[in-house]
């Protein structure tokens, strides 16, 4: 059932701007929840021309039930089994844009601290523990406004991810094999909220195929001058979860994110709190 997600969901937010087209024609403020600017990958944020955003925060996750086989640790087996995953991670998330239509950015994974417990089923000769920490990675995206909102049309976006193979002798942290992805979105604003949907395909350097990438739907509702939600389903393969995040504003450059991810099915990770402060210049 888990995998039906694959293509029922990426399929629903591709549906989501066409139905748009002729639900709520009232006139919106596009920009009451939201503010102008570019989507970014990081949720509920948007980059105005000319702005930079520079965001450090701090991610926990657990996963109880990690998909692996043997030879994946560098090890002799292909049989699957569910072992446990913890991770600390200090990230630092960089966005410039270059005016309203183009935005770059740039994420880096400055330590991470990674525990991996083999499966009691395990037989191979996995280590009971592995333990890996340090820099991890970074990635870079590229991100195209190219289809502007109105009352009745969502706005488009597009985007290009590239992340860099730091860690070919690590098997927990960071990418061994170079990997790509490139997507597309809408976003659409109603009187009850916004939705900035997104889809994309991925290239994985080492397997060297293409298949479906990361795919969101997204819905943020500004509550007052200072405090904003955001609920996001989001998933990879047959991998889904349910972010939840509050947003509070300290001053007119800066505000708190605080969210935490809760898997949905068997695979996603269990639990992923994040909390960070957002500054803009």
């Amino acid at each position: 059932m888990a995998r039906n997600y694959r293509l029922i969901f990426p399929l629903l937010v591709l549906a989501v701007p066409m139905i748009s087209l002729a639900a709520d024609e009232t006139s919106p403020d596009f920009l009451r929840d939201r503010g102008p600017g570019i989507p970014t990958s990081q949720f509920g944020t948007y980059i105005e021309s000319g702005q930079w955003i520079l965001y450090p925060f701090y991610e926990y996750s657990i996963n109880r039930e990690e998909e692996y086989h043997p030879s994946e640790l560098g090890y002799v087996g292909e049989q699957d089994y569910f072992g446990k995953i913890r991770e600390h991670e200090a990230v630092l998330f960089i966005g410039y844009a270059f005016n309203e239509r183009w935005a770059v950015e740039f994420e880096t994974e400055m330590y991470v601290s990674a525990e991996f417990d083999r499966s009691p089923l395990d037989i191979s000769a996995v280590l009971a523990r592995i333990e890996e920490s340090g820099f991890a990675g970074a990635e870079a995206q590229l991100r195209w406004m190219w289809g502007s909102e109105s009352i009745r049309r969502p706005a488009f976006y597009s985007f290009f991810e590239v992340e860099f193979p730091f860690q070919d002798t690590r098997v927990l942290i960071g990418a061994q094999d170079i990997e790509y992805a490139i997507g597309t979105g809408f976003i659409k604003a109603y009187e009850w909220g916004t939705l900035n949907g997104r889809v994309s395909l991925a290239y994985d350097g080492g397997e060297g195929q293409l298949e479906l990438g990361e795919y969101a739907l997204e819905y943020l509702k500004k509550l007052n001058k200072k405090w904003r939600v955001v609920a996001t389903l989001e998933g990879e393969d047959d991998d889904l979860s349910f972010i939840g995040e509050v947003q509070f504003t300290l001053s007119p450059n800066a505000f708190l994110k605080l969210n935490s991810g809760f898997g949905i099915t068997e695979k996603a990770t269990d639990f992923a709190p994040e909390l960070g402060v957002l500054f803009t210049f």
